[in-house]
């Protein structure tokens, strides 16, 4: 793997990429012009693409078509994961492939290098609460299995993080891994949101940023107990915020 080239930096530190991050946006059928405009801005604005999670409103492979259609025009890499929406019809396969064959690289514990110098590992992660209030694996069968979701998307992204080897490293994931991002949100469904056992690999492997979505309501920005920022891209609370359907950062 490469660790970077340090280009117009006299083999120094390398520069900074403009890196365009969105989620939720929930695509249907009759969303092409909207898909479109979002892609023609990020090709104005960006060297890389980040989606996490929520690219369609039902999961279904037409929905997912219409937006492979607009991505099939970006000029900049990008790399996405699902989120529960994506799920709902039980055809992630067939998604990942319509996606795929228009350039998008759908990660799922996975890990890549998007340019030379900055790796993304992705999951799309999953609830059971923070901190203290974390459900814990006791009682009842379903709710064991419950528990064991979360530990085991936590451990994809241990998985993936220990591979990445670059100068630069993002984390994507559809579920927020710190409570901060989801305040605005009614608090009985913070919960329902994320979970804490996500941040606990990146705050070991270490990354640069973590973006995520699914929380419409919530926060912009928070941090991991050692300080990796985590940003909050869900494309309903960005526009709300910003009038704008993705957030662009240098890292």
């Amino acid at each position: 793997m490469s660790s970077g080239s340090g280009a117009g930096n006299g083999g120094g530190v390398p520069a900074k990429r403009r890196v365009a991050a969105a989620s939720d946006l929930h695509c249907r059928p009759e969303h092409g012009g909207k898909m479109r405009e979002l892609v023609k801005a990020v090709n104005a604005e960006a060297e890389l693409l980040l989606i996490c999670g929520d690219l369609t409103d039902r999961g279904q492979p037409d929905e997912a078509k219409v937006l492979a259609d607009a991505l099939s025009g970006l000029t900049v890499p990008c790399a996405a994961v699902f989120g529960n929406h994506d799920l709902d019809r039980g055809v992630s396969a067939e998604l990942a492939k319509i996606l795929g064959d228009a350039g998008v690289e759908v990660l799922d514990g996975d890990h890549l290098i998007l340019v030379d110098d900055i790796g993304v590992a992705g999951v799309k992660g999953f609830m059971g609460g923070f901190g203290s209030a974390t459900l814990q694996a006791f009682g009842e069968v379903p709710l064991k299995a419950f528990v064991q979701e979360a530990v085991s998307e936590a451990l994809k992204l241990e998985a993936a993080l220990s591979q990445l080897d670059t100068d630069r490293r993002i984390v994507i994931m559809h579920y927020t891994p710190i409570v901060e991002t989801t305040v605005g949100e009614n608090v009985e469904i913070r919960a329902f949101l994320g979970s804490s056992r996500l941040a606990a690999p990146i705050d070991l492997y270490g990354a640069d940023v973590v973006f995520h979505g699914h929380a419409h309501h919530g926060a912009l920005e928070g941090r991991t107990t050692n300080g990796t920022p985590v940003y909050n891209v869900a494309m309903p609370l960005l526009k709300k915020l910003t009038g704008r359907p993705f957030l662009v950062i240098d890292v």
